[in-house]
């Protein structure tokens, strides 16, 4: 193996959240699958509702992952308190199903609560949403613009942040601009004022759309790509979170000759005498094999923050948790996110 192909690896500096990001009221998180979105968007929303704060927390794919997340119940088309937050605050989670959203907007706009149930039983309304497509991501955003824009009677805001656990990369931009489409389509009425309601909500400075990635080259890759559309789209980026993201084990100035094949298995063997292990022949051969893989996946890792760096985004990181994902494990990741500015 080549020395050369691999550059000398160096630190890049990470840009916590910002004042910007911090003003949004609606955190719209996605990423590629497999990257940990809707992990993230738990986590988020517990740091978010730190000290004080109510935060609601939205999936709207039908996978009833946040249910998951925090071990509990299937979620129903209800806002629910799902936990409680370091200082007093509180996450309320919300599972929004296209088909209770159309009976809701039925009821709201024209009064056909009734009628609108009759319509579910004749399946009309998987055929309202097939005949036009984008009428579901309509129903979905029109319900997360609710949430956001709700106060009491006193005129404060219900709710002080919304995270919505959005669709992957691939479908994030069709599904935040859809309702310009629509609101195109339908010139006047209740569809043009929640379609033109949602346009504004999800094109303002309340509205930053967070991109979750792994330090890999297949998930980095797309998240460029999303950002290009999202910039394309006028969508505001907000920040992104790198998941997952492993310690390096080796010294910088070992990694590049590591990565190389150049590991020196004597002095390996003598270090670890030194230390008072003895290992064979084989579990020598076995740790050298190791040591280069994680040299190369380091690299990797460092060209990848490099690409990153230069979409000029603040960027969250959080660790790879070996010991798997629980709801304590959400809450140690809301710590780190707050300690990195996440507010």
């Amino acid at each position: 193996m080549d020395e050369s192909t691999y550059p000398e690896i160096v630190s890049t500096p990470v840009v916590g959240w910002t004042d910007q990001v911090a003003r949004a009221r609606l955190h719209v998180v996605t990423g590629k699958g497999g990257t940990g979105k809707t992990t993230v968007a738990a986590a988020l929303a517990v740091a978010l509702a730190t000290n004080g704060r109510r935060v609601l927390l939205i999936e709207v794919e039908g996978r009833q992952g946040i249910a998951q997340i925090f071990d509990t119940q299937p979620l129903p088309y209800e806002e629910r308190r799902i936990a409680s937050a370091p200082g007093g605050g509180e996450v309320r989670a919300l599972h929004v199903d296209a088909e209770a959203a159309l009976l809701e907007y039925f009821t709201m706009f024209y009064n056909l609560g009734f009628a609108g149930r009759t319509l579910r039983r004749m399946g009309a309304i998987e055929f309202a949403t097939t005949l036009a497509p984008g009428l579901r991501d309509v129903l979905l955003t029109g319900k997360v613009k609710e949430t956001v824009g709700r106060t009491d009677k006193s005129g404060r805001h219900m709710y002080d942040a919304v995270v919505l656990d959005a669709p992957p990369t691939g479908r994030i931009v069709k599904f935040l601009d859809v309702t310009k489409a629509m609101a195109e389509l339908a010139k006047v009425g209740p569809i043009k004022g929640q379609s033109d309601g949602v346009v504004r909500l999800l094109h303002s400075g309340d509205t930053a759309v967070h991109l979750v990635t792994l330090l890999e080259e297949m998930p980095v890759r797309e998240t460029v790509e999303a950002l290009a559309e999202l910039d394309a789209a006028d969508l505001r980026p907000g920040a992104v979170i790198l998941n997952r993201v492993r310690p390096p084990r080796l010294p910088a100035r070992s990694v590049t000759p590591a990565a190389g094949g150049r590991v020196d298995s004597s002095r390996v063997r003598s270090g670890l005498e030194a230390a008072g292990l003895d290992l064979s022949a084989a579990d020598l051969d076995g740790l050298v094999e190791e040591t280069v893989e994680h040299a190369i996946r380091q690299l990797a890792e460092q060209r990848a923050r490099e690409q990153l760096a230069g979409v000029d985004l603040p960027a969250v990181e959080l660790p790879d948790l070996t010991h798997g994902v629980d709801t304590a494990a959400l809450y140690e990741l809301a710590e780190v996110m707050v300690e990195q500015g996440v507010r």
